[in-house]
C-alpha cells in the first residue's frame, strides 16, 4: 500500500471556492460545475476523482497531490455524482449535460415549430429530457415513487402540448414572430407543472429547515414552496434568452437572400446559437438564488414558528434549507 499524505492545513474540499452569498460567486461556482467538457471525461477518471475526494474528506491524499488536482477532482465529482447519495448520475441527467442536450432540443423546437406533429414530437422529447434531469437531481431526502414520476411526466408533457398546440392554432393569423415564441410559452407552462409535480413530496410533507449552524428545527411546507418556486423561475430564466432573442435574430436573418439559399443550415445554426446562449444561461440561472435558501421566521407555519420560539426564543430569525436545482 502506497504511503498517503495528509491534506494541507485549512483546506476543506467541500467549501465552495467562491463566496456563495454573491451572484458572481455563485455564477463562477456553476460555470465550473456545468462545464460541458466534463461530459467527455471517461468513467474511470470520474471514479478516480470520487476516490480522491472521499480520501480528502477522510484527511488522506496520494503524496504530491496539488491543490489544483484536488480542486479538479472535486469539479468532476460535483459534475457527475449526486450530492446527497454520492451515486454516479446517469449522463443525460447531469447539469453538465444541460448545454449539449438542451441546445440540441431547444434548437429543434425553435426550428420545427410550424407543423403540429413536429411540435408534438419535440415538446415530448423536451419533457422526457426534463423528467430525466429532474429525477436525476431529485432531493434524496424526499424520495419520489415511480408512479409519481410517471404522473408528473404525463402532466407536464400534457401541459406543454396543450400550450404549444393551442397557441399554434391561435397564432395562425398573428405576426410570424409570435408563432416563433410559442415553444417558449410551452416550455414555461410545462416547467410550472413539471417541477412542483416531481417534488410534490416536499410540498406535502415539508422539507427539513435548520438554523444558521445546521441544527434541524423541523419540517416546513412553506419552505418547500419557496424553494420550488425559485427553481421554476430559474428553469424558465435558463430557457428565456435563447427562446425569446433567438427567434428575433432568425426572423431578421431569414430575410436575407444568402440565408434563403442555405435553408439546410438553418437547423444546425439554431442549435449552435442555442448552445451559445445556454453556455452562459445554465450557470447564470442556477446562480440566480443561493443554493442555501432562507425563510424569515415570521413566514413559517404557525405551529413550527411557535415551536422554534418556545425552544430558542428570538435566537433564530431565519431558517435555512437546500432548494435543489
Amino acid at each position: 500500500h502506497s504511503k498517503m499524505a495528509t491534506v494541507p492545513l485549512g483546506f476543506n474540499i467541500d467549501t465552495p471556492r467562491w463566496d456563495q452569498s454573491t451572484f458572481v460567486g455563485r455564477l463562477k461556482h456553476f460555470l465550473n460545475i456545468t462545464d460541458p467538457r466534463t461530459v467527455l471525461v471517461p468513467e474511470e477518471e470520474l471514479d478516480r476523482a470520487k476516490a480522491l475526494v472521499e480520501g480528502c474528506r477522510a484527511g488522506l491524499v496520494p503524496p504530491g497531490s496539488s491543490q489544483e488536482q484536488l480542486l479538479y477532482a472535486k469539479k468532476l465529482y460535483d459534475s457527475a455524482f449526486h450530492p446527497d447519495s454520492g451515486e454516479k448520475m446517469n449522463l443525460i441527467g447531469r447539469m453538465s449535460f444541460q448545454v449539449p442536450g438542451g441546445m440540441a432540443i431547444t434548437g429543434c423546437m425553435l426550428q420545427f415549430y410550424r407543423t403540429v406533429p413536429a411540435v408534438v414530437f419535440w415538446q415530448w422529447v423536451n419533457q422526457s429530457f426534463n423528467a430525466i434531469v429532474n429525477y436525476t437531481n431529485r432531493n434524496a431526502a424526499s424520495p419520489i415513487s415511480l408512479r409519481q414520476i410517471g404522473v408528473a411526466y404525463v402532466t407536464a408533457t400534457g401541459a406543454a402540448l396543450a400550450t404549444a398546440v393551442g397557441l399554434n392554432l391561435y397564432t395562425k393569423r398573428a405576426p410570424p414572430l409570435l408563432a416563433r415564441w410559442v415553444p417558449f410559452a410551452a416550455v414555461a407552462a410545462a416547467n410550472c407543472v413539471n417541477i412542483p409535480m416531481m417534488r410534490q413530496q416536499e410540498i406535502i410533507n415539508g422539507i427539513t429547515v435548520t438554523d444558521g449552524d445546521n441544527n434541524e428545527l423541523g419540517c416546513s411546507r412553506r419552505a418547500a414552496v419557496k424553494g420550488i418556486a425559485q427553481v421554476v423561475v430559474s428553469r424558465i430564466t435558463m430557457a428565456a434568452p435563447g427562446m425569446i432573442i433567438l427567434p428575433i435574430i432568425m426572423e431578421r436573418l431569414e430575410k436575407f437572400t444568402f440565408m434563403q439559399r442555405i435553408r439546410v443550415l438553418h437547423g444546425p445554426l439554431q442549435v449552435l446559437l442555442c448552445g451559445g446562449f445556454l453556455l452562459f444561461m445554465v450557470p447564470a440561472a442556477c446562480a440566480l438564488f443561493p443554493q442555501r435558501c432562507s425563510l424569515a421566521l415570521a413566514d413559517l407555519e404557525v405551529e413550527l414558528r411557535d415551536n422554534i420560539v418556545a425552544k430558542h426564543g428570538d435566537k433564530v430569525p431565519y431558517v435555512y434549507f437546500n432548494k435543489g436545482l
